[in-house]
């Protein structure tokens, strides 16, 4: 996750990687289990991670609404912050991981915890139209990004964070001036099958 420009000059292709609430590969079949993240170059200021606890968001919730969501589907995108649906990275993207339903609530198969499993990629709900899912997936992502349920993360050079996704969101600030390097590695563990393909 870097944003040093390429050889050629143009920007690098992760320049904007996770700069919205998100968990790791959830515009696949089989979403990130955890992810591993090491700080290399970290800018003077800015650049930090925030982590939402999406078991205490669900639990949160009240009653009325866990029942609303229950039997909801998201639609999960690989879409970025900042989209260019002509880059060849971006085409490519979008033939690999075409669209994933992933389930709203997902009970964590060690703990058998639900947690919410939401964020700025989903674009709708299944059965719905983008218009009529927003409100409702923008209430989710504002209730589960609620401080009492963030964690920050101020990098440090070499410092190494690792999350399960089942139960995690993340967001990468890009909050740093322009020309500051920002440069992590991040190794991701396969999970499990959760979710699937539209016909």
């Amino acid at each position: 996750m870097t944003n040093i420009p390429k050889d050629n000059g143009k920007p690098s292709d992760s320049k904007y990687t996770g700069q919205q609430w998100h968990s790791d590969m959830s515009f696949t079949p089989v979403p990130a289990l955890g992810s591993l993240l090491r700080g290399i170059t970290i800018p003077p200021v800015g650049g930090d991670t925030m982590f939402a606890n999406m078991y205490m968001a669900y639990d949160a919730l009240s009653d009325g609404m866990k029942k609303m969501i229950a039997g909801l589907h998201g639609i999960h995108t690989g879409s970025r912050k900042v989209d260019d649906p002509n880059s060849d990275r971006q085409m490519e993207q979008k033939k690999i991981n075409p669209p994933i339903a992933q389930p709203v609530v997902r009970a964590h198969p060690e703990t058998g915890r639900k947690a919410l499993y939401i964020g700025e990629k989903v674009s709708c709900f299944v059965g719905m139209t983008a218009e009529e899912s927003k409100p409702l997936i923008d209430y989710l992502c504002k209730h589960a990004t609620r401080p009492q349920f963030v964690y920050r993360h101020q990098w440090r050079a070499d410092d190494i964070i690792l999350w399960d996704n089942r139960c995690t969101m993340h967001i990468a600030l890009g909050d740093y001036p322009d020309g500051e390097i920002r440069h992590l590695e991040r190794t991701t563990v396969k999970g499990t099958p959760s979710g699937y393909y539209l016909q």
